[in-house]
């Protein structure tokens, strides 16, 4: 019986192992669905080539995207472009001397055309960034000369046209000194700064400046003109007759108008704006910028400028050592020549005879009726 039952026990357990060989579900010995998706593509794809596809259609989109960009740098005809040349630009221009003149470009260039106009016969030589004009014989010292000039760059590309006008060298400039001035005016007499001679020379391309006249400070800017040691220049501020003419030649009684005289230089600047104040500085430059003479007058002895384009004057006619406070520093209004009494008739002179120390002790104002624009100053003094 016992035997019966062993052999039982074991059919049994037979039949259960097969069962589970059979239907059931073995964790090590089953596949998943993701393999069994995997050895589907293989078997579809038994070279295993489908990852390796994908990869190279991802490198041909880089390559095409590359190619793209290398193609804006190719012209239509498959080569580079060419390099874009640099902008060409005018800098500046030097009068080195009575007979060269330089003009200066960013870069090298070569003269298209040239055209001085003035009938003076030069010639032009192109050196790097420069062009450089020969005169072929010195011209009247500050003679104004018109220039026309195109030039282009290595590369063949880019152009400059420049239009410029200038004064030439003077190396005869005069020594010289503010003289005398008038801040009044009642048509038919105007305004006037006068200038005395100390040394003959020419008057070409010396400018006289107001500092009062603040839009324009550039009063005059004198032609080529002989003058010589102890001649009085007069430049009258107003121009209010037709007689009035500037003279330029030997002759110094070709101008009429009131105030003109027949042994000095006269000039005139046309029409009838106020031009010089009583409170104001005057000076005179030469072509390089300097000082020759200068003279500041205030009306009131005040302790500071009341604009600042006398403030920046001073400065500046300090810093050049043309004009200054009797202690040697920069000049106040009260370290001016005061002004005050200055009129019509009453004109504010310098004592010519003395030395100029550039501050307000050469000043004076004159007496009534002491005005002598053109003639040596007169000695007597208001009170």
């Amino acid at each position: 019986m016992k035997i019966f039952r062993n052999i039982l026990l074991s059919a049994l357990v037979f039949l259960f192992l097969l069962c589970s060989c059979s239907g059931g579900t073995d964790p090590g010995g089953s596949a998943s669905q993701q393999e069994k998706e995997g050895i589907k593509k293989e078997a579809e794809n038994p070279d295993g080539d489908e990852d390796d596809d994908e990869d190279e259609d991802e490198t041909e989109e880089d390559e095409t995207e590359d190619s793209e960009k290398k193609s804006d740098k190719v012209g239509n005809s498959g080569g580079v472009s060419e390099k874009i040349p640099p902008a060409l630009g005018f800098l500046r221009y030097e009068i080195v001397s009575e007979t060269e003149i330089v003009f200066e470009f960013s870069q090298a260039v070569s003269l298209v055309s040239l055209d001085l106009k003035s009938g003076l016969i030069f010639d032009a030589i192109a050196e790097g960034s420069k062009i450089k004009i020969i005169l072929a014989e010195p011209p009247k010292p500050g003679q104004l000369i018109e220039v026309d000039l195109q030039v282009k760059d290595g590369y063949g590309k880019n152009t400059v046209r420049k239009q410029l006008s200038f004064r030439t060298k003077n190396n005869r400039v005069p020594r010289l000194q503010i003289n005398e001035l008038r801040t009044e005016s009642s048509k038919p007499k105007a305004e006037f700064i006068e200038l005395k001679m100390l040394s003959d020379g020419n008057l070409g391309a010396l400018r006289v400046y107001v500092a009062g006249n603040y839009k324009n400070p550039l009063l005059y800017e004198f032609g080529p003109v002989e003058v010589k040691e102890g001649e009085y220049v007069v430049l009258h501020l107003r121009t209010y007759e037709d007689s009035c003419v500037d003279e330029l030649g030997e002759s110094l009684d070709e101008s009429g108008g009131t105030d003109s005289c027949s042994t000095a230089r006269d000039f005139w600047i046309s029409g009838s704006t106020k031009l010089l104040h009583k409170t104001d500085a005057v000076y005179v430059l030469e072509q390089d910028d300097k000082v020759l003479d200068a003279v500041m007058i205030s009306e009131k002895p005040d302790p500071l400028w009341s604009k600042n384009y006398f403030t920046d004057a001073a400065g500046f006619l300090f810093s050049k050592g043309a004009w200054k406070s009797p202690a040697g520093t920069v000049c106040s209004p009260a370290d001016a020549v005061i002004s005050s009494a200055t009129t019509l008739t009453r004109s504010i002179c310098r004592d010519e005879k003395v030395e100029n120390t550039h501050t307000a002790a050469d000043w004076y104002i004159t007496a009534n009726s002491g005005a002598t624009p053109g003639k040596e100053n007169n000695p007597k003094r208001y009170n």
